[in-house]
């Protein structure tokens, strides 16, 4: 069984990554910064270490990037059981305010990734007729929010590209999952004064799409929204 997790580093992702190692996943992981991917993937291959982790720096906000990860994947593993697009950046601000270019950039690996890889990888999952694709999005994803500016923006195309390819994946039997998170303890929120207990934790959004792939055939997770039990942070 294989994996790919995009954005793997540190937080959700690599917590996924983990999750999946330690039941018996090979994974294929990605990430910007070197050092960060360097440690995640020791940490992911303690997590088993009979199975194989495949970790590139990789800048998904390159198109050229992103194919090059797609078909190194293709040549280290013959199929693809649970893909999910995780890589993403936030940068708060409102429409107004922000740099111009700042919603190119972020469309390019909020959005656009996972579409490039989503569509370099789908080919030898039809051929097998099976595989999970999950798209990390966010409550953002539904909900508007002042300060929200471009994130918010590139997160509700997501959602729309994750439910557009639900629809088209259902005669190849491929499952497609939304999970949307809200206030999760990530580096996102570094510098963030939150009260102990407040965020919801990396784990938990592992432990819901691991829940979600191991449904019955039949069955499908379409759209998951996540809140911390009192709710979102203000």
């Amino acid at each position: 069984m294989n994996a790919v997790i995009t954005g793997a580093s540190k937080g959700i992702g690599k917590a996924i990554a983990e999750k999946l190692a330690r039941e018996g996943f090979n994974v294929a992981i990605c990430a910007r910064n070197a050092g960060h991917l360097e440690k995640a993937a020791t940490d992911i291959q303690a997590a088993n270490a009979s199975i194989k982790v495949l970790a590139r720096s990789v800048d998904m906000g390159q198109k050229a990037a992103v194919l090059a990860f797609a078909e190194e994947i293709r040549n280290t593993f013959n199929t693809v059981d649970i893909l999910v697009n995780n890589a993403g950046i936030f940068i708060p601000g409102g429409m107004g305010d922000q740099e111009d270019g700042l919603l190119e950039s972020m469309m390019s690996v909020n959005v656009y990734s996972a579409y490039h890889l989503t569509r370099q990888l789908l080919p030898g999952m039809k051929a097998a007729r099976k595989g999970h694709i999950f798209n990390m999005c966010s409550t953002a994803s539904y909900t508007s929010y002042p300060n929200g500016g471009a994130y918010s923006i590139t997160k509700f195309a997501l959602l729309g590209f994750s439910r557009n390819l639900r629809e088209e994946l259902k005669p190849h039997n491929i499952k497609v999952t939304s999970l949307s998170p809200g206030p999760t303890l990530t580096a996102s929120w570094e510098g963030f004064d939150a009260p102990p207990g407040r965020m919801m934790e990396p784990e938990d959004v592992a432990d819901l799409l691991w829940g979600a792939y191991t449904l019955s055939k039949q069955a499908v997770v379409e759209e998951v929204i996540m809140r911390p039990m009192l709710g979102d942070i203000a």
